[in-house]
């Protein structure tokens, strides 16, 4: 007969080998395995709307890896008083008390949001009225729907941007395009553009599209001279206002687009040493080449009496000579030959020595 002790006593040491298999620690709160919040948090204002940008969480507050990370929640407040404090982002059901959600962004289908990897851009244009703060908020939730805390706070005033930029000038030189235009004379909301303003120079080679900043922080002069471009190539220019402002900076709209198309300015060195020959019927010439490596052709000058010279032939640049037959005897002439260059506007270069020659 079997005791019922034993049994029992059996019976609950199975059960505790059962509940201890696999335990390595103390289970952890459901709070760490949250996503961590949007970071980054970012606003400028870029003509009349404010684009807002941040990089998506990609672990959980325990450290763990983010693999399901389904949805982004943007959230702003409207303050007509841009100085007071910030309303604190508290989250409460799945809101943030005091905001607006004004985008759901589903990773999978992210758009109008633009997202390249874990950076994303929202551009806000919904109600904005100059003069107001905006504070912006965000939240990541996962494929369960557990959200994160809220992310920092974004705030930023809403200010009229400048207008283009007037009367821009391009002007081509060697290797290089010099503009210069003149200031906005009021903001989008037509009030007088006061303050300090500053300017982005936007180019584009051989077409008006995807023209992009060629300067690295916003200029505060009205000129501007790029260097080290290709000669006989066509460049486009554009400049943007940017208004900058204690509360906020904001970049206006494009100028009227310019062309410019740099060019060799630099005259070859004149040819040296001409010298003529007179024979029966015809006058033989030669002379020294000029020294540069962009030379493509001689052009060969000859007048009579006071007359100015006129141009009556070229060579190319590996011939130094030139027979004229198209004189008569008795006739003085006077020869001088010039160096052109290869470029698009070939440069020229100062005349010759003159000699003067009759012909038998």
């Amino acid at each position: 007969m079997r005791r019922p002790g034993r049994s029992v006593a059996g019976l609950l040491l199975i059960g505790l080998a059962l509940t201890a298999c696999g335990k390595k620690g103390p289970p952890l709160p459901p709070e760490v395995r949250l996503p961590i919040p949007p970071a980054g948090l970012r606003a400028s204002i870029d003509e009349n709307a404010i684009f807002v940008t941040w990089t998506n969480p990609g672990t959980r507050i325990d450290g763990s890896r983010l693999r399901d990370l389904t949805e982004v929640r943007l959230y702003r407040r409207e303050d007509t008083d841009d100085d007071g404090p910030l309303k604190p982002a508290i989250l409460s059901r799945g809101r943030i008390v005091g905001y607006e959600q004004i985008a759901a962004i589903r990773l999978e289908s992210p758009a109008p949001a633009t997202v390249r990897g874990l950076n994303v851009e929202w551009v806000d244009r919904s109600g904005l009225v100059p003069g107001h703060r905006y504070v912006y908020v965000l939240t990541a939730l996962d494929a369960q729907g557990r959200s994160s805390p809220p992310s920092e706070r974004r705030p930023i005033t809403f200010l009229a941007a400048p207008m283009p930029p007037l009367d821009l000038q391009a002007t081509a030189g060697n290797r290089q395009v010099t503009l210069a235009w003149r200031p906005p004379g009021e903001f989008t909301d037509a009030t007088p553009a006061i303050g300090e303003i500053r300017y982005i120079v936007l180019r584009s080679v051989g077409t008006e599209k995807s023209m992009e900043a060629i300067t690295p922080q916003p200029l505060d002069a009205t000129t501007y001279t790029e260097t080290g471009l290709q000669n006989d190539t066509e460049y486009h220019y554009a400049v943007r206002a940017v208004r900058v402002d204690p509360r906020a900076t904001v970049t206006g709209a494009p100028s009227a687009v310019v062309a410019a198309t740099p060019f060799e300015t630099a005259r070859p060195s004149a040819p040296r040493n001409l010298v003529g020959v007179p024979t029966a019927g015809a006058v033989r010439l030669a002379w020294s080449g000029s020294p540069e490596l962009n030379v493509a052709s001689y052009a060969v000058y000859r007048a009579t009496g006071s007359a100015p010279p006129n141009r009556i032939g070229t060579t190319p640049a590996g011939t130094t000579t030139f027979t004229d037959r198209d004189v008569r005897p008795g006739v003085t002439y006077r020869y001088t030959v010039t160096a052109l260059d290869d470029a698009r506007r070939p440069n020229e270069s100062t005349p010759s020595n003159e000699v003067t020659l009759t012909l038998p």
